[in-house]
């Protein structure tokens, strides 16, 4: 990880002494200059320049015009990409996404087009010298997420700063200026007209990469919550037996997980555990029954797969996120009969594929309401003690073995199969000898 930052931090350097060697200007810019500001080690890093696209292309080898028609180059150095931007204006949004046109600028002009204040600093990184035009520094020492100039204007022009800047406060640890939060409790309604790609990746970084307790405070705040994630915004209120939630109800049950996720994985969380942990009680809010023996959540796991498989699509998963959230929502309920269960059902639970993030789901849970971590420590137990091959024994017998042995192909070969292997599991079958005699047993004439 640190070699790769130093490359990155090398090539973005050689990148901008060539421009300036070649008569232009060039400096850091956005999150790169903020992160290095705050002692953090950027992942990327962006430059812009007074060269235009034409002239970026020109001086270096390997470039790719990915936005060209808004001024940005992406540059090849040393294996990594970089964003060269051009100074720029933009003209009106029409779709609150894109400016309908560009206009060359100045590097003033560049920075007062940008979203917040702290994304807009300019950094020479052969000197460190930082250009301040907006406020930037100043909000980053109080650590303010602000826009730059008029929150309304900055929000029209791209509904998804409205959730950025949420992400932002969340992901920093910083806070929303009280006009810049203002501006998005009044505006939160656009944010319906942003595509459900772009909300849900903005989401997803609110998840993992820190502060997620915050961050779904402030998108309830403001009312983003309810227009994207209303399923979410339902867990408010709900109720919870005290025996076992003396946290409260579901939603604090909820953000008190994610306080400890991300507490715990940020700023790596893996994406699935983050989308299960938010969402594996949304079934709680429809299924909830209260009688004389208290409050009872029958069929919350069913119903809240279904909810969480129309969030997924809706949001536009991959295929692959999604298949892995429903998992770990069906079995987050399964750790409550460990205890209980057969050697053979047992072993095929604790080998389960990302039985690691099953196992964080179920402590994460345990610790976001009663604390017991009972058959947490029972699981781990039993994964410590279990060699890879009692949880995956090599055949005794093969398919084709069975046929010589007089079974017929077919079906029923890999039901045979299946069952041998349960034997093996409850340590029943031992060698290849009792695999052999159990067939005959069972499944051949005499």
């Amino acid at each position: 990880m640190g070699d790769q930052a130093d490359e990155k931090l090398a090539g973005a350097l050689k990148i901008v002494e060539h421009l300036r060697q070649n008569g232009h200007e060039a400096f850091f810019v956005g999150g790169c200059v903020r992160d290095t500001l705050r002692g953090v080690t950027p992942g990327d890093y962006d430059i812009v320049t007074s060269a235009v696209p034409k002239q970026v292309m020109g001086l270096f080898q390997r470039t790719v015009p990915v936005g060209i028609k808004f001024g940005v180059i992406l540059v090849m150095m040393d294996g990594h990409p970089f964003e060269v931007a051009t100074y720029r204006t933009d003209d009106v949004y029409q779709d609150g996404r894109r400016p309908s046109s560009i206009h060359f600028a100045t590097a003033e002009e560049d920075v007062l087009r940008r979203d917040f204040t702290v994304n807009g600093l300019l950094m020479d990184p052969l000197t460190g010298d930082v250009i301040d035009y907006v406020g930037g520094l100043d909000d980053l020492k109080k650590k303010v997420i602000r826009t730059i100039g008029d929150p309304g204007s900055r929000f029209r022009e791209d509904y998804l700063r409205m959730l950025r800047g949420v992400r932002f406060a969340a992901n920093l640890s910083f806070s929303l200026a009280p006009d810049t939060q203002q501006a998005i409790t009044n505006q939160a309604e656009w944010i319906l007209g942003v595509s459900a790609e772009r909300i849900s990746e903005e989401i997803q970084k609110i998840l993992t990469l820190g502060g997620a307790r915050r961050g779904f405070e402030l998108l309830s705040e403001t009312g983003l919550l309810r227009r994207i994630l209303p399923e979410v915004e339902r867990l408010r209120g709900v109720e919870q037996p005290a025996r076992f939630h003396p946290e409260g109800d579901v939603w604090e049950h909820t953000m008190m997980m994610l306080d400890i996720l991300s507490s715990e994985t940020a700023p790596f969380t893996p994406p699935a555990l983050a989308w299960a942990v938010l969402l594996h009680d949304v079934g709680k809010v429809d299924s909830q029954i209260k009688d004389e023996n208290g409050i009872h959540f029958y069929g919350h796991v069913r119903l809240g797969e279904k909810i969480a498989q129309d969030i997924a699509e809706r949001l536009r998963f991959s295929r692959s996120l999604r298949e892995r959230v429903m998992v770990l929502i069906h079995h987050h309920m399964d750790f409550m009969n460990v205890k209980k269960m057969r050697p053979s059902r047992l072993k095929r639970f604790l080998r389960m594929p990302d039985f690691d993030l099953h196992m964080q789901l179920h402590r994460l849970d345990c610790l976001g309401s009663h604390g017991q971590l009972d058959d947490y420590d029972f699981c781990q137990k039993h994964l410590n003690e279990l060699e890879h091959e009692a949880l995956h024994p090599p055949r005794w017998l093969s398919g084709n073995d069975l046929i010589e042995m007089g079974i017929d192909p077919g079906r029923r070969i890999g039901e045979i199969l299946r069952l041998l292997e349960e034997e093996q599991l409850e340590n029943r079958i031992t060698s290849k000898e009792e695999a052999q005699s159990f067939v005959r047993k069972h499944f051949l004439r005499p």
